[in-house]
């Protein structure tokens, strides 16, 4: 029988003896560190401020990579209208147009000619004599279009007779939604995130400086990514997508946060140990970090596995989380242990750790109490969660996917307000048409068959590209171009110009994009789900050397994700009235939660394991549990709320994104780790080690007295 390993003496912290002779040196090392983030922080700062010149905003980033629909977009650019957006100014009185209406009109239209970039097509009215349409082309320029819109929306809405309505829709009109979305949200997002995680970190630390650390090194960290993500824009070419920044953004400040709390709460455990808080941070270190490592690199590679992505968003969220995972370990485990070592141990007034003193045992006690109900019956334990958590996935049965135009966004903005005015009064496509292109020589042909397809309502003469090899051709179609008949409707425009000899013609359009976006995320589904499955497992067997224990993390971060699936869908139901799930919520939710949930995992099993190897597997479980429970917790709230601020962006699905990754997050924090891990390690006992040597043998049981 092996010798059992003796319990690791710890330092005596009032024998002088012990502490360390280097904390002359340590001190040094510790301005060196804060002179160099000083020194990379003022490098960073107009960096970042430079990333938005390179960020891509433009058509083809968020599409998917290789589609048909792409590739049109992608050669706009080689025809004269290439640098056009159009507007499109819907006029409708619903008793029919008067003689002050058409005044009206015409007295815009002067107006609008002064910022088309070229002449403007005539109006053109609705059969039932209710309805006018202005096309107003724009000059699509990222910096210029939102302006020139806003200005064709807001004279439009002038002096309106009483009982008309103006409304602009079109490319021009959704752009200029977008952009008054992301200005109206993207620093309101951020300001929200900060006020909730500073709340959640002053709740939890109840000191006057200790709150504000976290957040500055997240704000160190948020620089750093940008001016990283510039820097390899500009050398190596990376793509920037402006599209995903508030996700990145909620993503960084929560395990950002979560690093700080950890790396923390063993500082403030060490410092009741040691007299040399130099020697209680180099313990804390050699402690913590390699479990925060594992973490970082969970989440980088599972952010990195989109990569294969088809769909564009999804491409380019990879990289960009995958660096500000990176920055924010580094900061985390470099500058803010410098700065709290330099600070001292005041920084945690008033509750300050002294050496030799015992901690307070109010914040232990509960989890203490838990872990013993847990050990008394853990199989019934982890049996009854384990059902629980079935019982709420049940709620994702029937979960319906894909939002059409009117439901993509909270409320109704102009554009979609437009449509609908558009879709009542004219063919429904008429302000965002099919759109095809096909080698120049056989433009007529294409045209013609275009013409007998069922569902187009009208074809445009064939426009020529600048260097006369190609046309494009726009084609109107009947029905609204978000509508399931629509769709049909393309698939028989596809049908009818491929047939085509030697056309080479390809289908673009909003409504064909739509199509690729769903094929796109059906492909990154059953792509990426698996590898990030396969690559996460591999990481945690090489962290706990084990082969049983990552299989069971990983089947609890299942059905904690279905869970949350379940519940998530039964609020967008019934709470929000969401008529479906965003093609996007089912990866992305997957992918954080499978991701963060396991880094929760990664932390109290690591703890477990330490804890075992000095006490066995059995009082391990426990300790671990309680060194961990009240750190995770608070982390987890921060990590659910940094997310649940997405909730405040007018686009749904990054409402649903963010619902569904704070929602798993209270499940997996509050039960998954709270209560299932503990049971299922309890009830496979050392076993769960397997096949590495178990722990610790457990202790003797004390003799039992007479």
């Amino acid at each position: 029988m092996p010798t059992p390993t003796p319990p690791a003496v710890r330092p005596n912290p009032t024998d002088r003896t012990q502490r360390p002779t280097r904390s002359a040196g340590a001190r040094a090392v510790g301005w060196l560190v804060l002179l160099a983030w000083i020194v990379l922080t003022a490098v960073a700062v107009p960096l970042a401020g430079k990333l938005s010149s390179v960020e891509r905003n433009d058509d083809t980033v968020e599409l998917p990579r290789g589609a048909e629909s792409t590739e049109v977009t992608a050669l706009a650019g080689r025809f004269p209208d290439g640098d056009i957006r159009d507007g499109v100014v819907v006029y409708v009185r619903d008793t029919g147009l008067t003689a002050a209406d058409r005044a009206k009109v015409d007295a815009d239209i002067l107006f609008f000619a002064t910022v088309a970039a070229r002449p403007l097509p005539a109006p053109k009215a609705s059969d039932d004599g209710r309805a006018l349409a202005v096309v107003v082309p724009l000059n699509k320029d990222t910096s210029t279009l939102a302006d020139r819109a806003e200005q064709v929306r807001d004279h439009a809405n002038d002096h309106l007779p009483p009982g008309l309505q103006a409304r602009l829709t079109g490319p021009a009109g959704n752009s200029l939604d977008a952009a008054d979305a992301r200005e109206s949200t993207g620093h309101a997002l951020t300001l929200i995130t900060i006020v909730v995680v500073a709340g959640l970190l002053l709740f939890t630390y109840r000191s006057a400086l200790l709150w504000l650390l976290p957040l500055l090194g997240v704000g160190v960290a948020f620089l750093t990514t940008r001016a990283v993500s510039y820097i390899l824009a500009k050398t190596i070419g990376m793509t920037v997508g402006g599209g995903n920044e508030m996700v990145v953004t909620a993503l960084l400040f929560g395990i950002g946060t979560d690093y700080a709390m950890l790396l923390l709460a063993r500082y403030r455990e060490e410092l009741y140990v040691h007299a040399d808080r130099h020697q209680a941070m180099r313990t804390a270190l050699r402690r913590a970090v390699p479990a925060i490592a594992a973490s970082a690199a969970t989440v980088s590679v599972g952010l990195l596995c989109l990569t294969t992505a088809d769909m564009g968003f999804n491409h380019t969220l990879g990289v960009g989380g995958a660096i500000a995972v990176g920055c924010g370990f580094l900061v985390m485990t470099t500058l803010f242990p410098a700065v709290l070592v330099l600070l001292g141990r005041w920084v945690f007034w008033p509750n300050i750790p002294r050496a030799g003193a015992s901690p307070s045992r109010r914040a232990t006690r509960r989890w203490d109490a838990l872990g013993r109900r847990i050990a008394r019956r853990p199989r019934t334990v982890w049996v009854a969660s384990a059902l629980v958590l079935a019982a709420l996935a049940l709620g994702g049965l029937g979960v319906q996917t894909g939002l059409d135009d009117r439901d993509a966004v909270v409320g109704n903005p102009g554009s979609i307000a437009g449509q609908n005015l558009l879709a009542a009064h004219f063919p429904a496509g008429q302000a965002r048409p099919a759109e095809v292109v096909a080698n120049a020589a056989q433009g007529p042909a294409v045209a013609s068959a275009l013409r007998a397809v069922h569902g187009v309502a009208d074809v445009t003469a064939p426009q020529a590209s600048t260097d006369g090899t190609l046309v494009k051709i726009r084609v109107v179609l009947a029905d609204r171009p978000d509508s399931d008949a629509a769709k049909d409707t393309v698939d028989r425009v596809r049908a009818a110009v491929h047939a085509v000899p030697d056309a080479h013609a390809m289908v673009g359009g909003p409504t064909a994009a739509a199509q690729a976006k769903d094929a796109a995320q059906d492909h990154d589904r059953r792509l990426v789900i698996p590898l990030v499955l396969v690559v996460i497992l591999v990481i945690l067997v090489l962290l706990l050397r084990s082969l049983v224990a990552p299989v069971l993390l990983m089947l609890t971060v299942l059905l904690s994700y279905f869970a949350a699936l379940g519940v998530s869908w039964q609020l967008f139901q019934h709470v929000l009235g969401f008529p479906a799930m965003d093609a996007q919520v089912g990866l992305m939710g997957f992918l954080f939660l499978v991701a963060l949930g396991v880094d929760y995992n990664i932390f109290l099993v690591h703890r477990i394991r330490e804890e075992a190897d000095r006490h066995g597997h059995h009082r391990g479980v426990l300790l671990g549990l309680t060194g961990t429970g009240g750190v995770i917790t608070s982390a987890g709230a921060v990590l659910a709320a940094t997310f649940a601020a997405l909730t405040s962006a007018p686009q749904v699905a990054l409402i649903e994104i963010g619902l569904v990754v704070a929602v798993g997050v209270l499940i997996d924090t509050f039960l998954v780790r709270s209560v299932l891990v503990p049971a299922l390690a309890l009830d496979a006992g050392p076993r769960i080690w397997w096949p590495n040597r178990p722990p610790l043998a457990e202790p003797p049981a004390p003799p039992a007295h007479p």
